[in-house]
């Protein structure tokens, strides 16, 4: 089968519980059917360009010169393999099969593989002069089972061979080309199986990058750079006849001007493009369409170039360097994932997440697709310029199989809530596994080894939302202790950290009034050593925190048990794990300690969660002077500010609030109104995430120094309404107890 290039797309999906048995946590989640596991595997020096595999052998070719055994550091343990190399499917370690690619000058390089139907011959393109000595011209046929080139295959080819498709009788070409076997051919080009040039006639205005007959064998499905094929308007896509080369299909306007076909294949009812775009608005993901009609079925709008495509028991498994899906209700951009998987029904993106580098090159990540059975097993390989296989040291070649499956999922992060009298609220974030969605959680009371609850989950890298579960068999005065494990049904994670607490007899009066005014966010920020801030508004609104901000910060805030949290003012920031709509009217409540002089965000709204937001508003920043701003864009930036700095080393109470006409924008410090601008009722439009502790202010007036707040942050909270001055008292009022 002919290995394709390709780009991943990810799952989009947001978390919930459930009770056991309603969707049971299985190894893998349905249709997925290849673990996330890498195996085993030997590595080149270099960048692996094609594959093609076969009856439990993997054949790779591409721009390097030597092998290393697995694990081997660069330079070690090496043997020579000059752009070629042949892989026991099932092992990861090379055959006896060696074949040197050459040329007189210039870089030698293997961009194509295909195997014949029978298996029996193994078709190479690329830009080479000689197979082991034998002289070629960017083309040449290998016998696969003495791994000799034939010498009678034998046409020229005027430049490099990018694709190959083949059939009983025919090799279809795509390339840099504009001649073959002396006659002219653009980009696309038919011969025989005995090297005799075809009438076949696709002449492409540009270069030709994919090639795949359809299974019916009367069409040949085109991709590339091109915009006319054979005088006809159609971009990147044709679908021609297989003997004529005449247009049976075209895709006028389909795909994105600055946008290409980098890699296509097929399974019994469809086809799949991979696709790669430069520049603002361009089309990066995949698309599915019909067999029977050449119509879309669907596309996903991923950004970050898709260059390989291959199908799996109803699953397309792609490569890329994927950074934004939020188009798809997936994770907003971030840095780069590079494996992913999709039904082939639906753009939706499934839980399987395995990860390289960029790696070398330009460098992209993974670059080809290949698959094969053996043993028993099915194998899906992936070659490119990757350096790291799921964060470990190894270069252009990994693979994955059906099983088993041998990774269990992360271990859960819990936070306990005393906020309810005579009751233990136990809170955690939902864990994340590479390749299943679906997880089971036991939580474990008192050092018992038995559960006192098992409940499930679904969650994904971008979305891990709070489960909660309370436990009523307690009286006031008695401390518990609790830890949870996940289960993907055969793997299950080390049991959490004890977490301890001790249940209440009476309602503490500052969050009871926060929760009671209808807070729909609201972090305390009491877990200790954790990734997750909880959420104590009974919305499931948790948090993430970023690059370990200093937990357990006393004195708090508020009087009672509680702590607060300390941001370094470089790079410590959380995150809410929900992507929310644009609050028309909303208040944000928090309080601050900082001696800081250079200034930083301190709660605000933004389109990211790994790095600065690109779109950014709703928000508190510090100036370098100690001065609080609320800013909003509304026709621009607009901002209210104190006249007065806070940035005394002493506790804070800050609270901004929008309304309608006539309300406005407020901005409140210690229970009193500090600065109002009652005709900005506008912000903007867009959805994100809200932010503490850090993110972009740039645009912003009087920017201060950095986009992060050194100091303590405590009992942060928002509203989906304007609190009125007197209820912003009120809670001021509260802060003693």
């Amino acid at each position: 089968m002919r290995a394709v290039s390709a780009a991943i797309g990810l799952l989009a999906g947001a978390l919930t519980a459930t009770t056991v048995g309603a969707s049971p946590a299985a190894a893998l989640t349905p249709p997925v059917a290849i673990t996330a596991d890498d195996l085993s595997t030997w590595q080149t020096n270099g960048i692996v360009w094609s594959m093609a595999a076969g009856d439990g052998v993997v054949y790779a070719g591409g721009t390097f010169s030597r092998l290393r055994p697995p694990t081997a550091a660069p330079g070690t343990n090496e043997q020579p393999a000059v752009n070629f190399a042949a892989f026991d499917a099932a092992t990861g370690a090379p055959t006896d099969c060696s074949l040197s690619f050459t040329i007189s000058s210039g870089t030698a390089t293997v961009r194509a593989l295909a195997l014949s139907p029978d298996g029996e011959t193994l078709y190479a393109g690329g830009q080479f002069g000689a197979v082991n000595g034998v002289g070629v011209s960017n083309i040449a046929a290998i016998d696969t089972e003495t791994c000799t080139v034939s010498n009678t295959f034998k046409i020229g080819v005027s430049a490099t061979v990018r694709g190959l498709a083949v059939t009983d009788d025919t090799v279809y070409l795509a390339g840099d080309f504009t001649q073959v076997g002396g006659q002219t051919r653009s980009h696309f080009a038919a011969v025989t199986t005995g090297a005799s040039l075809l009438p076949f006639t696709a002449d492409a205005d540009e270069v030709a990058r994919a090639v795949e007959v359809t299974p019916d064998g009367q069409n040949v499905l085109l991709g590339g750079d091109f915009f006319r094929i054979n005088g006809t308007n159609t971009h990147a896509l044709a679908v021609v006849d297989a003997t004529t080369g005449q247009l049976t299909k075209s895709y006028p306007g389909f795909i994105h001007n600055n946008s290409t076909v980098q890699d296509i294949t097929t399974d019994a009812g469809g086809f799949y493009t991979a696709n790669e775009g430069t520049g603002g608005g361009v089309f990066d993901g995949r698309i599915a369409l019909n067999l029977g009609n050449f119509e879309q079925r669907w596309r996903d709008t991923c950004l970050g170039a898709t260059q390989a495509v291959l199908v799996h028991s109803g699953v397309l498994y792609s490569g890329s360097h994927a950074h934004d899906c939020s188009s798809m209700g997936a994770f907003p951009d971030q840095p780069r994932k590079h494996l992913l998987a999709q039904s082939v029904d639906d753009p939706k993106l499934l839980p399987w997440f395995p990860d390289t580098n960029d790696g070398i090159g330009e460098p992209v990540g993974p670059r080809v697709m290949a698959q094969t059975s053996s043993g028993g097993r099915h194998y899906l390989w992936v070659g490119g310029e990757f350096t790291t296989v799921n964060t470990k040291a190894q270069q252009g070649l990994t693979r994955f199989a059906d099983g088993p499956d041998t990774g269990a999922p992360w271990v859960p992060n819990v936070s306990l809530s005393t906020l309810t009298p005579a009751r233990i609220d136990v809170n955690w974030q939902t864990s994340f596994d590479t390749d299943d969605g679906w997880l089971t959680y036991r939580i474990y009371k008192d050092g018992s080894n038995t559960p006192i609850h098992t409940t499930t989950g679904y969650s994904v890298f971008w979305d891990r939302p709070q489960l909660t579960w309370t436990d009523t068999d307690v009286a006031p005065g008695e401390t518990h202790s609790y830890r949870i494990t996940a289960s993907d049904g055969t793997n299950t994670s080390a049991k959490s950290p004890a977490q301890s607490a001790t249940v209440a007899s009476t309602t503490e009066a500052y969050p009871g009034r926060v929760r009671s005014d209808g807070a729909s966010l609201y972090w305390r920020w009491d877990e200790g050593t954790s990734t997750f801030a909880h959420d104590s508004s009974d919305n499931l609104n948790n948090g993430f925190m970023r690059n370990g901000p200093a937990y357990r910060q006393t004195p708090a805030a508020v009087a009672g048990p509680s702590t607060a949290i300390g941001f370094n003012g470089t790079d410590e920031y959380a995150y809410s794990n929900r992507l929310h709509t644009q609050p028309a009217r909303f208040t944000i409540e928090t309080w601050i300690r900082t001696t800081t002089t250079r200034g930083g965000k301190i709660v605000g709204f933004g389109n990211r969660t790994q790095q600065n937001s690109s779109r950014h508003d709703k928000h508190i920043y510090m100036r370098n002077d100690g001065r609080l701003v609320f800013g909003v864009q509304s026709g621009g930036a607009r901002t209210v500010a104190t006249s007065g700095a806070y940035n005394d080393g002493q506790w804070h109470h800050v609270v901004a609030t929008q309304g309608p006409l006539g309300q406005g924008m407020s901005l409140y410090v210690d229970g009193q109104l500090r600065a109002s601008n009652i005709l900005v009722s506008g912000n903007d439009s867009q959805p994100g995430y809200w932010r503490v502790g850090g993110d972009n202010l740039s645009g912003w007036p009087n920017r201060p120094t950095s986009n992060f707040f050194e100091g303590q942050i405590d009992e942060t909270a928002i509203y989906p309404s304007a609190l009125s001055g007197s209820t912003i008292s009120a809670h001021y009022a509260l802060r003693n107890g």
